[in-house]
């Protein structure tokens, strides 16, 4: 194993975390820590950036484009027709302004454990915190504790029969089954909940201590007033702007069931044609509140504000691929799926390792299944137990700051590094990092 290459590999890593917080955008960041990937691995500089980074950059765009698009276009129609007002008043009405970090939180675990991935939620959810958070007066950057808890802590690796990904490999490896050990998994989401709900409440006594108030992301300074109304019958009908919403989501869920068979070739796919039914769906019950709008504009607005989304996780994905083409990379994997360790822990630890250095819980997985699976089907460990161990700290340190996710909930949110991440690292570091810790203790013990 390198010295200089594994410090490079840090370096880079480090590189991406203090520009990402002074404000530096992804595009020149991520190249930049590729160089020193590159510099310090022996790869040409050429190969490096032309080969490994533009796979990575351009991948990402063949895989998301049409779903960024088609999302920014559905959450344009909802901003302008006045849906997502209508539903964030109809949320107050039901559950009162001091509980709108709650039920923020409970919309997007809702639509997640429904099987909505992140890449929707984020766009569906956003206009509808932003009416929230600015009626209660929190700060915005408390919609980032809202989302990450929500999205990326229990509905994605503890809550028994989840559909995300950190849930469906470890059935692909060990023969177990999307419900695995069932108690251990609902008492782990029941603490996540708990503990993320505490903090989300202290940050918002100690934000209003602090004098911190609602503000507008830039991007909308000139159109914040589709929340500025006065007058709330000139909303749409409350059932006119749950209706796209909720279309949207039962496509997914129902949809799921049919991926890779016939016409629905893949997720994304359904995804897509998910948020286009819900746009459709959105002008059409709502053609009185687009006369004499710009269409044009709109459309063009919409469609093009996935750009920006998109092009952020691009450029994070572009840096992950040059890494995972290093020496550093495969000797450190190398390393830490060999050690010699309890079979729960040794799950676990190098779950969370692989899952720190590509910045995926998913990918953390895979990569460790795919070197481990078969020593522990042998080991003689409880394979479900192991399968909700190895979920869960999946989930631990997979949104460290160079998280390709990240970048796309910050830029949805109008929000950065600075502001928003110290809720990530609590609520989707420290807390599955906790929870980690204990089950498997416990499950050293009693298995």
């Amino acid at each position: 194993m390198s010295t200089i290459a594994i410090l490079g590999l840090i370096i880079s890593v480090a590189v991406l975390i203090v520009g990402a917080y002074r404000g530096l955008g992804a595009l020149p960041l991520t190249l930049l820590a590729s160089l020193v990937v590159i510099l310090t691995n022996g790869i040409n500089v050429w190969d490096g950036f032309a080969t490994h980074y533009m796979n990575g950059y351009t991948g990402a765009y063949m895989s998301y484009f049409l779903l960024f698009a088609s999302s920014s276009l559905y959450a344009e129609l909802m901003n302008t027709s006045g849906c997502a007002t209508s539903i964030g008043y109809q949320f107050i009405d039901w559950f009162g302004r001091k509980r709108v970090l709650l039920v923020s939180t409970l919309i997007i675990s809702v639509l997640t454990y429904g099987g909505v991935s992140l890449f929707v939620v984020v766009y569906a959810v956003a206009p509808i915190m932003f009416l929230l958070f600015k009626e209660a007066g929190i700060p915005r950057h408390l919609t980032m504790a809202c989302l990450i808890t929500g999205s990326a802590t229990y509905t994605m690796t503890s809550l028994p029969g989840t559909p995300s990904l950190a849930n469906v490999i470890p059935t692909q490896y060990l023969g177990t089954t999307l419900t695995s050990a069932p108690v251990m998994g609902i008492i782990c989401s029941i603490a996540m909940f708990a503990m993320c709900m505490l903090y989300m409440n202290f940050s918002e006594k100690a934000a209003k201590k602090n004098g911190e108030q609602w503000t507008y992301p830039e991007s909308m300074s000139a159109g914040s007033d589709v929340f500025e109304i006065k007058d709330r019958s000139t909303l749409p009908a409350v059932w006119k702007a749950f209706v796209p919403m909720i279309t949207l989501v039962l496509i997914i869920i129902i949809g799921s069931r049919f991926v890779g068979n016939g016409l629905i070739k893949s997720s994304t796919m359904l995804a897509t044609m998910a948020m286009l039914v819900g746009a459709c769906l959105t002008f059409i019950l709502n053609l009185d509140k687009f006369k004499g709008k710009d269409m044009k504009k709109m459309i063009s607005t919409g469609l093009e504000g996935g750009i920006s989304g998109i092009g952020g996780l691009a450029g994070v994905v572009a840096f992950g691929t040059v890494v995972q083409n290093s020496a550093a990379y495969a000797s450190i994997i190398e390393w830490v799926l060999h050690l010699d360790l309890n079979t729960y822990v040794r799950g676990t630890l190098s779950t969370m390792v692989v899952s720190a250095i590509t910045g995926s819980s998913s990918g953390g997985l895979k990569i460790m299944y795919e070197s481990l699976a078969e020593s522990f089907i042998s080991s003689g460990a409880n394979l479900n137990v192991l399968h909700r161990l190895t979920s869960i700290s999946a989930g631990a340190l997979d949104t460290l700051p160079h998280s390709p996710g990240l970048f796309l909930m910050l830029a949805v949110l109008g929000l950065n590094h600075k502001s928003a991440y110290k809720h990530v690292f609590v609520c989707s570091v420290i807390v599955p990092l906790i929870t980690t810790i204990f089950a498997t203790a416990f499950c050293m013990v009693m298995f």
